[in-house]
């Protein structure tokens, strides 16, 4: 899905959850998306983007990246600031996961390529924005997304009819936080359910 400028402005149109958390229920049938949590970045008539934020990329740390890209040459390595020391690396979804994706506050904006999407937070995709963070001039917050999930027209509607999604606003915790196994629960807290009362509720087929 091409990201586009169109909905600056005007997140959270009435009936699209722009902004808003997916929180994967139970009975969640495909496997990618079991227990995960994720942040919608874009839903309209044309579809849905989100990205995941509860799903840690097993294996590889962002400074590797920033080496593994050519943001940074090895030898930088050690001279990053601390903060991008700890940028946390994310499976963002399913969809072009050789790509990168970073959720951020909006303290940083880089003009036609940072796509604001509710009050505080924003997606860029280029690696503008790595290098910044690098160079200890990006975002208080961020992380950062390999890949995305995407929903063709309709398509999240329609699996939120059928129970495979409760959704809840969003709030930087569950955005940035860095305790990522925690985030599932405390979405479900946020709108007043225990998972032992969900999953007592599953699994019955």
């Amino acid at each position: 899905m091409k990201l586009t400028q169109k909905k600056i402005g005007q997140p959270g149109q009435r009936g699209y959850l722009d902004g808003q958390m997916l929180i994967a229920m139970p009975t969640m049938g495909d496997e990618r998306f079991e227990r995960s949590l994720i942040y919608v970045c874009a839903h309209s008539t044309e579809g849905a983007m989100g990205i995941i934020v509860n799903q840690a990329a097993m294996n590889i740390n962002f400074p590797e990246l920033l080496v593994q890209l050519e943001v940074i040459p090895a030898a930088e390595r050690i001279e990053l600031p601390t903060k991008a020391e700890t940028v946390t690396v994310l499976k963002g979804g399913p969809v072009e996961t050789g790509r990168g994706f970073v959720l951020h506050s909006a303290d940083f904006f880089i003009e036609n390529s940072t796509l604001p999407i509710d009050e505080g937070v924003c997606l860029t995709a280029t690696l503008d924005i790595l290098k910044a963070i690098a160079r200890g001039d990006g975002p208080v917050s961020a992380v950062l997304a390999l890949g995305y999930a995407g929903w063709a027209p309709g398509q999240l509607e329609n699996e939120i009819q059928q129970n495979g999604w409760l959704h809840c606003s969003a709030d930087s915790e569950l955005i940035f936080g860095t305790d990522i196994a925690a985030k599932y629960n405390k979405a479900l807290q946020k709108i007043g359910i225990d998972l032992g009362m969900l999953s007592s509720q599953s699994g019955h087929a």
